[in-house]
């Protein structure tokens, strides 16, 4: 079974991609990054924005049959050291009973100069579940 979740921007059909793909019991969720519409989310804060950006992976999640708890694997990519301790922080908030395996790379910059992070994140259904 493959699903694919779509979170409605016209970039998914123009570039061929989807928010999120599940098959099986996995779920990959694409590069996320704090834009609502045409609307940047936090600007200049990145904590603000690493909060919204999981909210959103959450409703992609949440489509695909998963939850936050299900995730294995969290990739953050950041554009500045300034805000390392900001995007680590908000991901605490999220995560710190969850304990993903968890990748922190600073990047040249993101496709958007205000965006401050992006994040991307690997989920197992199920893998909550104490086996």
């Amino acid at each position: 079974m493959k699903q694919l979740i779509s979170s409605g921007t016209p970039w998914e059909d123009l570039v061929g991609y989807s928010r999120a793909v599940r098959i099986g019991d996995r779920v990959e969720v694409s590069g996320t990054t704090a834009v609502d519409g045409d609307e940047l989310i936090g600007e200049g804060d990145a904590y603000q924005q690493t909060h919204f950006i999981i909210r959103k992976i959450e409703r992609a999640l949440s489509e695909a049959g998963a939850s936050l708890a299900d995730v294995v694997r969290t990739r953050m990519y950041v554009t500045t050291r300034n805000v390392v301790e900001d995007v680590l922080r908000a991901h605490g908030d999220f995560f710190t009973s969850i304990r993903p395996a968890a990748t922190m790379v600073i990047v040249s910059g993101l496709i958007d100069e205000r965006l401050l992070v992006e994040i991307e994140v690997s989920a197992i259904l199920g893998a909550h579940s104490d086996h």
